[in-house]
């Protein structure tokens, strides 16, 4: 008995569709590969780097570096979206963002290694933020395109947990190695292979422009930075509480400063005790979200992971602030790990939900990055402050209060099977052309 045509189309598969047990692997690999190019230098090569040529300015122009640099990565993440949204390359919208921004990117990062002045640090540093972010940007936007809805949970957990793998394997190799160059020559590759290895797994087919469709001009790329909440509330909210959280954890790039400050560690010593909090931290993370995640996708249940997130990071960054010895330290880092391990298990997965519009899939989780990258720039600008009124101590508590914020923010987010109740901010959809 013969199979209609249409029949076969149908049952056929989607030659653009990675398989999950594929898509998933290679999406955190795409992630770890940023965030080893990304976090390794913010942890560690930078600090050491700008002791060498700022001497006791170091700290100062850290705080002037990070800020600028994550305003490039602000600008490149909504931008790398929009733009990857629309790339009709044959290679595939998102694999043609996720091996470019990093063979770039890494390319940015090595070249750190040659600078003798701030300012060239600083210029390269924005190079670096803006060329990963395309990277994170494109496979972000995977998450839409490929990943059932049933499996967002594990998806979200595994791509919160790269954030803390990254830095890992990254702070790992390093320490490894003991002349300054090759500790940037490490990092580049370590993240150019990675995401070689990315792309090689992914299916990711060529999506050609629909007919009539206008080319990105200025006013369409500046619409990239905006997504109005009162128009779309439940996606406003969501924002908001990764703005918040994501503060919280943006405390942990002033650790190596901290360390020397508070508890007189050396130079020399900051990268084996960078490594310790490091590990901790991603110990207590990979136990958290490897259960949250498959956890919220069985339950069917993503507030009560993120609020839980918002109150142990408070409660981390507490401790910080009290910390008379190195075992505060440890506890802080391991709860702030669990803290990441429960917003990423379910961060990512609740923003898809309430996308106004998964064509846009892109530009709209570019301007939900926004909200993760935001605290990057303002922390370090801020920080001074809090710092020369009342120290590290004020500081955390500034940090943890905000985290408590984000906490109650999720309640406004509708659960789950709950997106119509009147009670929660509402889910609102756009038209392609409208968002």
């Amino acid at each position: 008995m013969s199979v209609p045509d249409a029949a076969v189309a149908v049952q056929a598969p989607d030659a653009g569709i990675t398989p999950v047990g594929r898509l998933l692997p290679a999406m955190f690999a795409s992630n770890v590969s940023a965030f080893i190019g990304l976090l390794t230098p913010l942890q560690v090569l930078m600090t050491l780097h700008l002791t060498r040529i700022a001497g006791p300015g170091a700290a100062a122009a850290f705080g002037i570096i990070t800020g600028f640099g994550a305003l490039a990565a602000l600008i490149a993440s909504p931008l790398g979206g929009r733009i990857s949204d629309r790339t009709a390359a044959r290679f595939g919208r998102r694999r043609t963002w996720i091996l470019t921004g990093a063979i770039a990117g890494s390319a940015t990062v090595l070249g750190m290694a040659f600078t003798t002045e701030v300012w060239q640090m600083a210029l390269l540093w924005c190079g670096t933020q803006a060329l990963f972010n395309f990277q994170l940007a494109a496979t972000s936007a995977l998450m839409a395109d490929q990943v059932p809805e049933r499996r967002r949970g594990t998806a979200s957990g595994l791509l919160g947990l790269s954030a803390a793998v990254g830095p890992l394997v990254g702070v790992a190799a390093v320490s490894a190695v003991s002349d300054p160059f090759l500790q940037w020559i490490v990092t580049a590759v370590a993240a150019t292979g990675l995401a070689v290895v990315s792309v090689l797994m992914l299916r990711d087919r060529q999506h050609p422009r629909p007919e009539g469709e206008a080319s990105l001009g200025v006013v369409e790329l500046l619409k990239s930075f905006w997504l109005n909440p009162w128009k779309h509330p439940a996606f406003g909210w969501a924002w908001l509480v990764r703005f918040l959280v994501f503060a919280a954890v943006a405390s942990s790039t002033y650790n190596a400063f901290f360390l020397m400050d508070r508890f007189d560690v050396s130079p020399e010593e900051v990268p084996a005790s960078v490594l310790v909090l490091t590990l901790l931290n991603v110990v207590a993370l990979a136990l958290t979200a490897v259960i949250a995640g498959p956890l919220s996708d069985r339950v069917q249940r993503q507030k009560p992971f993120a609020a839980g997130a918002g109150v142990a990071a408070a409660i981390a960054l507490a401790l910080m602030a009290i910390a008379t010895d190195m075992w505060f330290v440890y506890a802080a880092s391991a709860l702030l790990g669990i803290a990441i391990g429960l917003v990423g298990s379910v961060d990512l997965a609740l923003c898809v939900r309430v996308l106004p519009n998964k064509e846009n899939a892109g530009k709209d989780l570019g301007v939900i990055n926004m909200a993760g990258l935001l605290p990057q720039s303002i922390v370090p600008f801020v920080a001074p402050v809090f710092l020369a009124l009342g120290g590290y101590a004020l500081l955390y508590v500034v940090l943890g209060i905000a985290a408590l914020i984000g906490a109650l923010a999720v309640l406004r987010i509708p659960e789950i099977g709950r997106e119509g109740d009147p009670r929660f901010a509402a889910i609102t959809r756009t038209s392609a052309s409208a968002a």
